[in-house]
């Protein structure tokens, strides 16, 4: 049942994608032009998402456990360091030259465009070699706490409060 719940919610998120037109790169593109022919649009997609996420996050995390798992896989770092500032630098350059993000190249990949499966090659071959830096990096004492997702857990049934 999980496999078939997260094919059902891939083609969901698949489909908001495609009619909120975040599989166009041009569409993103002019989403990032702000100097030159601006296209706002993109900020109702956006601001809907970060909308419905503040409100439902946390009702979410009182259930306790997910609905079809065992547990929540929340976040353990802290902290702001040069890795996530990094990782993000990149992702916006990538974006912001391509006009593509994995999610949307994914579901693009069914207009068989190359330049869609040139970004996916590139975004696989960076996910590689940013395995092997990170396995090689150790993680700074008290960067990860080993209470984080219980300190991330919100009081609800579960807990009988």
């Amino acid at each position: 049942m999980p496999i078939f719940s997260a094919f059902l919610w891939g083609v969901i998120f698949a489909t908001g994608l495609g009619l909120a037109g975040m599989t166009r790169p041009g569409k993103i593109l002019a989403f990032l032009d702000v100097g030159g022919n601006w296209d706002p649009s993109l900020m109702l997609v956006m601001g809907g998402a970060v909308g419905l996420t503040f409100v439902s996050f946390p009702r979410i995390l009182r259930r306790g456990r997910p609905v079809l798992g065992d547990r929540f896989d929340l976040p353990v770092r802290k902290h702001i360091d040069g890795r996530l500032v990094g990782g993000a630098a990149i992702f916006g350059v990538g974006w912001g030259l391509t006009g593509y993000c994995p999610g949307p190249a994914v579901v693009s990949l069914v207009t068989a465009d190359a330049g869609v499966g040139v970004f996916l090659a590139c975004l696989l071959g960076g996910i590689v070699v940013g395995r092997r830096v990170g396995a090689r990096q150790t993680i700074q004492p008290g960067a990860v706490e080993s209470g984080a997702i219980e300190a991330a857990r919100l009081p609800g049934p579960s807990d009988g409060t």
